[in-house]
């Protein structure tokens, strides 16, 4: 059974910095390009990071680049997000997802994964 658990959210204070795991069982996580995705009430869901297969190639939303680093350790099942200079319009809820069939421009669409985690909140007060 494929699984994807978030955890790492919390309260943060703007300028702070918070780092968000994601652990994946069940599969062979090396094969999968991860995405983390955020999701603020009343809004859409969104793109935050990407990263591919195989050393990684990475990308990022413009409203986080410089700010956010994106990373997998595949030997631990592990996808992280560290997140710098925290802004209240960064609170949302994370998700990680797993896709098989990701390339460079499907990274960043939310459709285009196959497995998704519960979600994890962040709120960064101001």
């Amino acid at each position: 059974q494929v699984q994807l658990v978030e955890s790492g959210g919390g309260l943060v204070q703007a300028g702070g910095s918070l780092r968000l795991s994601c652990a994946g069982s069940g599969w062979i996580f090396s094969r999968y390009a991860l995405g983390w995705f955020r999701q603020a009430p009343g809004k859409e869901r969104e793109f935050v990071a990407g990263i591919r297969q195989s050393g990684g190639t990475t990308y990022y939303a413009d409203s986080v680049k410089g700010r956010f680093t994106i990373s997998r350790d595949d030997a631990k099942n592990m996808m992280y997000l560290q997140m710098n200079t925290l802004k209240p319009e960064d609170s949302a809820v994370y998700y990680c997802a797993a896709g098989g069939r990701i390339n460079g421009v499907s990274v960043r669409i939310g459709s285009s994964y196959d497995y998704w985690g519960q979600g994890t909140q962040v709120t960064v007060s101001s």
